[in-house]
C-alpha cells in the first residue's frame, strides 16, 4: 500500500519515532517508493556526524555505544543508532542483541535506536545502511553511531560509511598484534582499548601505538590516530573518546578531509545503486537471446569475452 512520503518525512523531521521507523522500513524493504523517499530526504541531509564503531565480538561495542550516547545526550545532541546485528538464519531478521543492551535510552525522545540485519551482506554492514543513515540525518540527528557486526578481514566497510571510524579492542582477547592481520589498523581514526581494568590493557595500548608508528610515514599536520583507554561499563574514559572524536572532526574540516570522505561515500552509493540496477536487468535476460548469442560467438572464437561483455552492457544501457 502506498504511503504519504511527504507527510512521513515531515513527521520524521519533528522527531516522531514511528515516522522514522516507517521510513527505514521502506528502505530495508526496497519499497517501490524508495526513490520518492530519497528525493524527499535529499535536501535535508548532510548535517549529521557519522561515527562508525567496529571491533571483534566481545570487546564491548554495544556497551561503548551506549556510553557514547549518554555522553552526547549530556551535551544536548540528538543521537541516532544503527546497530547492525547478524541475521537470524531462520527469519532473516536481526537478533536484536544490541537493542536489549541499550534499554537505558529506549525512553529518551532524543535517541533513536534501530537494529538492522546484515541479511547475508558481507562487510559487517546491512546493505540498506547508507540509506538508513540518510533517514536519521534528515530526521535531525546530530550524531549517528553505526555499530557493526564483529570485525574480520573483510568486515571493514564501516570506513567507507562513516566520517570517523572507531576501532575497539580489549586486552586478553587475542586482539593486540592480531588486529594488524585483520586489516583494522588501516581503517581506524580513533582506537579504544575497552575493559582497561583488565590485566594487559597497558600492553595492548603499547602494541597499538607501536603498530601505528610502523604505519605509513605521516607528514606534519597529518592525523595520527589516538589510543584511548576506557571501561565503558562504568563510563570511564568515555569523555576522552568524545574529545578525540571532536578533535578528529575538527581536523577533517580544517583539512578538507570531511568533504572528501562524504563525496567518496556519495559516489560509492551511486555506484552501488547503478550496479544493482544493472544486475536486475541482467536477471531479466532469462529467455532473452542476446546472452546465448554472445556466448556462441565467444565459443566460436569470433569474439573475446571482454568485447562480448561490452556489447551486452551497451545493449542493456540502451535497451
Amino acid at each position: 500500500m502506498a504511503v504519504d512520503v511527504a507527510s512521513l518525512v515531515a513527521q520524521a523531521r519533528e522527531g516522531r519515532p514511528r515516522a522514522v521507523a516507517r521510513l527505514i522500513s521502506l528502505v530495508e524493504g526496497a519499497s517501490p517508493q524508495l526513490r520518492e523517499v530519497m528525493a524527499a530526504l535529499a535536501p535535508r541531509c548532510g548535517r549529521a556526524y557519522v561515527v562508525g564503531l567496529t571491533g571483534s565480538p566481545g570487546v564491548g561495542k554495544s556497551t561503548s555505544t551506549s556510553a557514547l550516547v549518554t555522553a552526547y545526550r549530556q551535551r544536548g545532541k540528538r543521537v541516532g543508532i544503527l546497530a547492525v546485528d547478524p541475521s537470524s538464519p531462520f527469519s532473516g531478521g536481526a537478533l536484536l542483541g544490541d537493542r536489549v543492551r541499550m534499554n537505558d535510552h529506549a525512553s529518551d525522545p532524543g535517541v533513536y535506536i534501530r537494529s538492522m540485519a546484515t541479511r547475508g551482506h558481507l562487510g559487517g554492514l546491512a546493505w540498506a545502511a547508507p540509506q538508513a543513515i540518510r533517514v536519521l540525518d534528515a530526521a535531525g540527528c546530530d550524531v549517528i553511531l553505526v555499530e557493526t557486526v564483529g570485525v574480520g578481514q573483510s568486515e571493514v566497510e564501516i570506513a567507507a560509511q562513516a566520517d570517523t571510524s572507531v576501532v575497539l579492542l580489549a586486552p586478553g582477547m587475542g586482539d593486540g598484534i592480531q588486529a594488524a592481520k585483520a586489516g583494522i589498523l588501516e581503517i581506524g581514526d580513533v582506537y579504544v582499548v575497552n575493559k582497561a581494568d583488565r590485566d594487559g590493557a597497558d600492553a595492548t595500548v603499547r602494541e597499538l601505538n607501536h603498530m601505528l608508528g610502523l604505519g605509513e610515514a605521516r607528514k606534519p599536520g597529518d592525523w595520527r590516530p589516538p589510543v584511548v583507554k576506557t571501561v565503558a561499563a562504568r563510563g570511564e574514559g568515555v569523555d576522552e573518546v568524545v574529545a578525540a572524536l571532536e578533535k578528529h572532526h575538527g581536523w577533517m574540516e580544517e583539512h578538507g578531509v570531511l568533504a572528501e570522505r562524504r563525496a567518496a561515500r556519495a559516489a560509492g552509493e551511486i555506484e552501488s545503486i547503478a550496479v544493482t540496477a544493472l544486475r536486475e536487468r541482467m536477471g531479466e535476460l532469462s529467455g532473452d537471446k542476446r546472452l546465448p548469442a554472445l556466448a556462441e560467438r565467444v565459443l566460436s572464437g569470433a569474439l573475446d569475452p571482454y568485447t562480448a561483455a561490452d556489447e551486452l552492457i551497451q545493449s542493456l544501457t540502451e535497451g
